[in-house]
């Protein structure tokens, strides 16, 4: 629970290498998305049981195995990626998920720091046509 929230914390700070706020990014998307299948299955045994259902023990073992072989095969991926020096960029759903999380050049041009130091993005310049159809919709 610690790391996740460490993880998310970490993983916006701009002076850490942005291959491994990448790879922070991934960990967290990972995390949830192993966590939904693994709900799903032990709240599916909860109600079978309730209804009086037996469903045998080698189910929740293979289950079992297919999500450790799957975590195992993506960090894998991930390591060797990152070890070559290249974004685990590859993953389905998750990597351009993080894609779209991470800051890049066009974020932070044109920027300014407050007081404090904290980094402030510009506003998207409104164009004249968001204008009119503001107006419109009035």
């Amino acid at each position: 629970f610690v790391a996740f929230f460490a993880l998310n914390i970490l993983s916006g700070n701009p002076s850490i290498n942005r291959l491994v706020r990448y790879n922070m990014q991934q960990a967290i998307y990972l995390d949830i998305a192993l966590f939904f299948p693994s709900l799903l299955i032990g709240l599916g045994g909860l109600i079978s049981s309730g209804a009086g259902l037996s469903v045998p023990p080698g189910v929740g073992e293979v289950f079992s195995d297919v999500m450790f072989g799957t975590l195992l095969l993506t960090l894998s991926y991930c390591a060797v990626s990152s070890f070559l020096g290249k974004e685990p960029d590859s993953i389905p759903l998750i990597s351009q998920a993080v894609k779209d999380r991470m800051p890049n050049m066009d974020m932070l041009e044109g920027g300014t720091l407050d007081n404090e130091g904290r980094f402030i993005p510009k506003m998207p310049e409104r164009r004249e046509e968001d204008d009119k159809s503001d107006e419109d919709k009035k």
